[in-house]
């Protein structure tokens, strides 16, 4: 059947709004607010996301040459460009980093996206932790310094590899380490941690160590470290070497033995060298935990190729970071639809033919599972004359 409203506003129910009204009363957003609501930001800065606009011009124009009324997206009209410049710069943006959470909670509690890989047989809990760096344009983003010429943020996020979304995100200044964001974190007993090398603090593994914390990394070519046991490795597998050793020149901050494990990668043709806790695993097991670290990278990429995190409507820090916060959600929507879709599209092409599609109204069920078939056609209602009682008699006047 045509439904009565288009895919925008059905992807817009899934924010329940007394939740998204609550959040808003709770940070005071819309204290001295005149006629233009939070809602109707959210809405735009969403569209900004999912239609891929590039200014504040396009939001507003694209909103308002959309076919029929904007009631069914909860706006009375579309906003001036001057009342959206004016929300961007002055409301809390963690009014949308909490509507973030909340819908990713609600997302994971009904199973709607997605589970882990088969590969793993461990029960712990994976994730990873990097960084991506978000570049601005030093002249226009003073604020945002980042090196001489240059200037920009950095988005810190711990992946969940359960379902593959973030457990904890935090956007900093460029120029902030990412070591310096780990080290303040604390992660639940007997989880695994996958970091690059930009995440090595002996002093931060021997703590994990210490609660109980597994992490996997690459070892530093400088480190300098004794090998206690060696293990046999695998047979037919890509692992050269399984050792047990300890750190000679960090014995005072991490005394524990730790284990180097070396892994032929086939791409690259080269090395890879493993420092790890945990001691129970086997060491494929060890590299493929390493290697599905990748997860973040894609992550990263798929937030970057599909969404607005690359140019900015605002030059405000606030702006921005609503800009990336309404993004996350946006990913979020398109996690979700690409969970429930039949169609076996990538996430990327869902994104486009979704950016296309706003406006259509069908079904969203309907139209992830076929999306290619013509809706039917509603028969045109004929209006019979007054005149006409029977047919063949009177003529209409």
């Amino acid at each position: 059947m045509v439904r009565s409203v288009s895919l925008f506003s059905q992807l817009l129910k899934q924010i329940p709004r007394p939740l998204f009204a609550e959040l808003v009363s709770r940070h005071k957003a819309e204290r001295n607010a005149k006629g233009f609501t939070c809602w109707g930001q959210f809405v735009s800065m969403l569209f900004c996301q999912l239609a891929r606009a590039d200014s504040l011009r396009e939001i507003t124009n694209g909103l308002s040459c959309c076919l029929g009324k904007l009631t069914h997206l909860g706006l009375a009209k579309a906003p001036k460009r001057s009342s959206l410049s004016y929300a961007n710069q002055r409301r809390p943006a963690a009014v949308f980093e909490d509507t973030f959470w909340a819908l990713l909670s609600r997302f994971r509690q009904a199973g709607q996206l997605g589970c882990r890989k088969p590969a793993f047989r461990f029960k712990n809990k994976l994730m990873s932790l990097d960084a991506t760096t978000i570049s601005l344009c030093l002249s226009l983003f003073p604020w945002a310094e980042f090196r001489r010429k240059k200037g920009g943020v950095k988005a810190h996020v711990l992946l969940d590899h359960d379902d593959y979304m973030p457990r904890f995100i935090a956007i900093t200044p460029a120029k902030t380490a990412d070591v310096k964001v780990a080290q303040k974190l604390s992660f639940p007993k007997g989880s695994i941690l996958a970091v690059d090398r930009g995440y090595v603090d002996y002093a931060m593994f021997g703590r994990w160590c210490d609660d109980g914390v597994f992490f996997v990394t690459r070892l530093k070519d400088n480190a300098v470290w004794y090998k206690v046991i060696e293990h046999k490795p695998p047979k037919s597998r890509d692992i050269l070497a399984d050792q047990t050793i300890v750190l000679t020149k960090k014995m005072d901050v991490c005394p524990h033995l730790l284990r180097r494990v070396v892994v032929w990668d086939h791409v690259g043709q080269r090395e890879i060298v493993l420092l790890t806790n945990n001691r129970k695993l086997g060491a494929s097991t060890i590299a493929a935990i390493y290697k599905d670290r990748w997860e973040i990278e894609l992550f990263f990429k798929a937030l970057k190729q599909n969404l607005k995190v690359k140019t900015f409507v605002g030059t405000s820090e606030n702006a921005i970071r609503i800009q990336i916060w309404t993004a996350l959600i946006a990913l979020l929507l398109l996690k979700w639809l690409h969970h429930l879709s039949k169609a076996n599209w990538s996430l990327s092409t869902l994104a486009a033919m979704l950016r296309m599609n706003l406006f259509t109204y069908r079904d969203l069920m309907d139209w992830l599972n076929d999306p290619f078939r013509t809706p039917p056609l509603v028969p045109q209602p004929v209006q019979l004359s007054f005149f006409q009682r029977h047919l063949g008699q009177a003529k209409p006047v």
